[in-house]
Formats: structure tokens, sequence, C-alpha cells
């Protein structure tokens, strides 16, 4: 059962929330004005805002959960976060590795962290991990993630920002790309992102396309949902091909 809006996993799991803005992608971040929407709710989860904030109490939550399934954890922060202590992120594997029919997936914007972690200890079996290039200035985050040893490593151009140029795909097992959302949201470019799709299709990495945004593919400023997720009269949303079956089932949605 999907309880997450967002379409490349079914579950969001959040031992660790907040963040601090670290490259051009963080300017109008989602989940600082959504931590603060939850906040106005009476969540008081995010009690600090968008502060860099630890839950303890959160950790156990996959253990309850009966379906296997597609998680992405910490969509409202960062796991590899500068304050985020690695014996927390210790007691964080620690669930992973009880929940083994869970697929677990972690998103970073701090590549060198997530690597020095990952350098005295061994990736889960059942973890992808990723990091985000939104940028040609973050581009290098994707050398921390190709030296790292895990069932599948991704990279998520979400928003995507400008034109990457070229990729060097080596390693890469999966590239996610979507637009920026939002009043103030920054237009995509299609040029960009059949760029990006064409470097993964010559290379056989499974390419996902989520969203245009609040811009259309033609550069008219309007509704996210108007606009949807067709690229070249396409939705182009696939999947690595993963030994879980939850991953299977993922992809035939």
């Amino acid at each position: 059962m999907r309880t997450t809006k967002i379409e490349w996993t079914e579950r969001t799991w959040n031992p660790v929330t907040g963040c601090t803005k670290r490259s051009k992608g963080c300017e109008h971040c989602y989940a600082e004005a959504m931590a603060r929407r939850l906040f106005a709710m009476g969540n008081y989860k995010y009690r600090n805002g968008f502060k860099n904030t630890i839950h303890p109490e959160a950790l156990e939550e996959p253990l309850r959960w009966r379906k296997a399934s597609v998680v992405f954890v910490c969509s409202m922060g960062d796991l590899f976060h500068e304050n985020v202590p690695f014996q927390f992120v210790d007691e964080v594997m620690s669930v992973i590795r009880k929940t083994p029919q869970h697929t677990y997936q972690l998103l970073t914007k701090r590549a060198e962290r997530m690597a020095e972690y990952f350098g005295s200890r061994t990736v889960p079996e059942n973890v992808w991990l990723g990091v985000t290039v939104e940028d040609v200035s973050t581009k290098f985050r994707m050398d921390f993630l190709r030296k790292l040893t895990a069932q599948v490593k991704f990279l998520s151009c979400e928003p995507l920002l400008c034109d990457l140029g070229t990729l060097d795909l080596k390693g890469i097992d999966w590239i996610i790309v979507g637009g920026e959302s939002g009043p103030i949201a920054r237009p995509m470019k299609e040029e960009w992102v059949l760029n990006i799709k064409q470097q993964a299709d010559k290379f056989a990495v499974p390419f996902f396309f989520k969203q245009w945004g609040t811009w259309s593919k033609d550069g008219i400023k309007g509704n996210k949902k108007k606009n949807g997720k067709l690229l070249q009269g396409e939705i182009v949303q696939h999947m690595p091909e993963v030994t879980h079956e939850n991953f299977r089932n993922l992809s035939k949605k």
C-alpha cells in the first residue's frame, strides 16, 4: 500500500528531520515549507521547524509494517547531515538490517559524509544509495557514490536546474529527473532532460521522469498537475531490475 505521493517509492521514514541548505537545489526546499505546515497542523515532530532534529522514537516504525515496502529514508531531512552523529546512523542501519523484507532508499546531498560513513561499514543488502545532482557544480557527488558498494546506486536530478553536460555513468544504476514546483520554481528545459535520457539509454541505465513541475515543457508557468509528466508524449518511469519482489511490483504500478 502506497502511503506517499512520491512515485518512485511506497513509504517514507523520517528518523531525522530538518536540514540546512547545501547547494542550488536547496533554495526552494519543499521539505522546509512542508515542515512549517505540518507544525501549524499540530504535528509535534516538527516542533523545531526545519532545524536538524533526530527522532529516536521513530526508529522502530519499520518493525511494525507488515507489508514489505519500498522506503525512502529521510524525505524530510538528510540522514548524513553533519549534525547527525554516526552513532545514530548506526541505529538506523540496525533497524534496516532487522527488516530485510523492506528495501530502503537513502538519498543525500552530502555524498562525502555518506562515503565517510560507509568507508568503515558495510552497506546493508536491502539499501539503495543515491545522491542529488541538480546542477553542474554538484556532479562531483557521483564520484563519492560510485566508490560505494550497494545493490543500486542512483542519481536524483531534481530539481534539474541546468544542462548537466556529459555524465560519467559508470557504476550508476538508475536516474530520476524532475522539474521544480512551487510559486517561485525555476524552469526546466526539455533539452536538459533529453540530454540525460539519451546518455542513460546509451548505457542502459533505467530512467525515471517524475514531472515537469510548475513550468511546462514549453516554458509556460502554470499548474504542476496540468503540466504532468509526459516526456515526448510518453510516461517514462523505468525502475532498475533488482532481486526484491517489492521493487518488481512497484515497477508495474
